[in-house]
């Protein structure tokens, strides 16, 4: 199976994916929670009564907190992020809540983050990545250090870990309209956990390039890329299926409080297989050979 020969068009294709997705992180941009913007959020559930989502809505209104989200959970719980709600904010929320619904609520969870620690976890954000890229490069680069030109194997990695941490972010924007996800340091978490993943499932196909180099010198790199892809495409494919019937599994079983990890880890899943069989090969190609051959 010649893979390799239409790489142009799987280039294209993630090419045009990636500006979808930096369309989407300015328009309408990450659902950031209160990780990252400061707040509170509170969880209800209501044992016999069934309020309705407008309900409450207004009683959080009342309670005089205007800008605030309200979500549904499923089984008469409600999720809601509003700003910092002070020292009174949640009794005021459960005086109205009781007034307007007729019961009062029996609340799961609380949590406040000040605008301070939302700062500090978007910089240790950022420089958790960049700092487990650069590490990647290193060790890419001290891996093929006996293949010429070692770091272009880095270089494309770390284009194809980009990718698909776009990918992944633009998907999340699209599922979070409709699921009411949103970005907190769980998200992170399983960012990381994708870069992990890709970066595995890339220098496994590498590594059988390196490999192949080292047994076919007089082969055409075009020819041994094709060969190492078709002698790991089973492997990769196999691997990403297990985990991802693992992980929806576990997002369909699961409960509430793992979701959008287990979302951003299955998206990071089919998508790593994705880009290192089809893009982190092909720009080694482009190295050797240009787009237009």
């Amino acid at each position: 199976m010649n893979i390799m020969t239409n790489k142009i068009y799987f280039l294209y294709f993630s090419i045009a994916l990636m500006l979808v997705s930096i369309i989407l992180l300015f328009l309408p941009g990450l659902p950031l929670g209160i990780d990252f913007t400061s707040g509170s959020t509170i969880t209800y559930r209501w044992d016999d009564k069934t309020p309705i989502q407008e309900e409450i809505s207004n009683a959080i209104e009342n309670a005089g907190f205007e800008d605030s989200i309200v979500q549904s959970l499923g089984n008469n719980e409600f999720y809601i992020r509003t700003s910092d709600l002070g020292v009174n904010g949640k009794d005021l929320i459960d005086t109205q809540l009781e007034i307007i619904v007729g019961e009062k609520p029996v609340t799961l969870d609380t949590n406040t983050v000040g605008s301070s620690v939302a700062e500090n976890t978007i910089r240790n954000s950022i420089i958790a990545v960049f700092i487990s890229s650069f590490f990647v490069m290193l060790y890419i680069i001290y891996a093929f250090r006996n293949i010429e030109k070692s770091y272009l194997y880095a270089i494309a990695a770390i284009l194809t870990l980009i990718h698909d941490v776009f990918l992944v972010m633009g998907l999340f924007i699209i599922i979070s309209l409709f699921l009411g996800s949103t970005v907190n340091s769980i998200f992170i978490v399983g960012i990381l956990t994708v870069i992990g993943y890709s970066v595995n499932d890339t220098i496994v196909i590498f590594d059988r390039i390196r490999e192949n180099i080292t047994i076919n010198k007089s082969m055409e790199l075009l020819s041994i890329v094709n060969k190492s892809v078709n002698e790991s495409i089973t492997r990769s494919l196999g691997t990403s299926i297990t985990t991802s019937i693992v992980i929806l599994s576990m997002l369909l079983f699961g409960g509430q409080s793992l979701r959008d990890f287990l979302l951003v880890l299955l998206l990071g899943v089919i998508i790593g297989t994705y880009s290192s069989i089809f893009v982190a090969s092909n720009l080694l190609l482009v190295w050797k050979y240009g787009f237009r051959k």
